[in-house]
């Protein structure tokens, strides 16, 4: 659950509110900011495209096809090669210039670029990096595969872990991370249900 809010105008600026305890609100206030704000405020520069929240973090992209992050980075969710439980209070640029769709998911964040790759990181937790390992990245890495649909990505969160679903271009959805209670949809549940690669479910 967030306590912190942003939004985008029409004229692509960007505006946020709410909690601020560790650089949510993405105003370039140093940590730890725990003075909140109860009507918006503008977050700089004035081509913002869209913009996504998970918790205490966020991640927003600008008209140019670059993704921007800020917030709290526990496990690397940021993407920006930092350490652990670190934060950034104003947006802080995640390399590449060609994103154009962003998701955040528990202790993890993604995105798709325009050629239709697919891109992870933070916790690998139960796999949910699909990388084939429980290894946790603080930098962006390509999950297997260059037909991923530009607009797909969905992380669906559960108690005990994380799981991700993400749509190729040809119509087939895939899952990977958590399945110990049968989420992946592979008709198998306990600890051999998760997986650390891409797995596609029927239909």
């Amino acid at each position: 659950m967030t306590h912190t809010a942003a939004a985008i105008k029409t004229d692509g600026t960007l505006w946020s509110w709410g909690y601020n305890q560790l650089g949510e609100l993405g105003l370039n206030q140093a940590y730890p900011a725990a003075n909140g704000r109860s009507s918006q405020t503008q977050i700089p520069c004035t081509t913002w495209s869209t913009v996504f929240a998970y918790d205490r973090a966020f991640q927003a992209i600008k008209t140019d096809g670059t993704m921007w992050t800020w917030g709290f980075n526990q496990q690397g969710m940021l993407g920006i090669n930092q350490p652990h439980n670190t934060s950034r209070s104003s947006p802080t640029q995640i390399p590449g210039t060609t994103w154009a769709y962003a998701v955040l998911g528990y202790n993890t964040g993604g995105g798709t670029k325009t050629d239709g790759t697919l891109w992870v990181w933070g916790s690998g937790g139960p796999g949910v990096l699909a990388q084939n390992n429980r290894t946790s990245y603080s930098s962006p890495v390509q999950v297997p595969g260059t037909t991923w649909s530009t607009g797909s990505g969905q992380m669906s969160i559960g108690g005990d872990g994380g799981r991700f679903m993400a749509v190729r271009t040809d119509g087939t959805l895939w899952a990977w991370g958590t399945g110990e209670k049968g989420e992946l949809a592979q008709n198998v549940s306990g600890p051999t249900g998760n997986r650390s690669s891409p797995v596609q479910i029927p239909g």
